[in-house]
């Protein structure tokens, strides 16, 4: 960490390793050092044995980038619903904390028995790219689409807590909260 962080803003060395992860990622957008190049030179260079120490995990969707979430948000939700409506009774039930983990296993060995059908939803959706409170973004994005996709993907995660307790937002797109009915999705079976 310690190593990783003096490659920082707010370290003396920061204008430096700039010119450095410009010159060894050619395709680097931005001329400042950034956590993400900086940890993969870490890996790549060796330098300190990271590259032995690291473990790459495959098997989970810990992040993912917001552009390519974000327009299939809605078609997650819609899947996680289908293996609800498919899956065991108890996938279906509004249920409160104390139940969560348990139904959460459950989910886990529905999704292993679809063989990939329904994607994963990430952990989490990073935003690179929008710089909200700088205004400086990439250029291929406007404000408006970085915008409402950060909308989309706040709405989505409050929507896996909401679920829990029975409600939902009504769009991914609107701060309306509505509540499910107790057996949904099976509502009018």
């Amino acid at each position: 960490m310690d190593e990783w962080a003096s490659m920082g803003p707010s370290s003396p060395d920061y204008e430096k390793w700039g010119k450095i992860l410009t010159s060894t990622f050619k395709d680097k957008m931005f001329k400042n050092s950034d956590d993400q190049s900086a940890l993969v030179y870490l890996i790549l260079t060796g330098k300190g044995g990271w590259k032995d120490k690291i473990y790459l995990e495959n098997e989970y969707y810990f992040e993912g980038y917001w552009f390519e979430i974000v327009g299939r948000l809605e078609n997650i939700s819609a899947r996680y619903s289908e293996m609800e409506m498919n899956g065991p009774a108890v996938l279906r039930r509004r249920h409160a904390e104390s139940v969560f983990m348990s139904n959460a296993k459950q989910r886990d060995g529905q999704l292993a028995r679809e063989k990939g059908a329904i994607k994963r939803r990430p952990f989490l959706t990073h935003f690179t790219g929008c710089q909200p409170c700088s205004g400086d973004r990439n250029k291929q994005y406007s404000g408006d689409n970085c915008t409402e996709g950060m909308y989309k993907a706040l709405n989505f995660a409050d929507d896996q807590v909401l679920r829990i307790y029975g409600f939902r937002h009504s769009s991914l797109l609107s701060g309306n909260v509505q509540p499910l009915p107790f057996d949904y999705p099976h509502v009018g079976r």
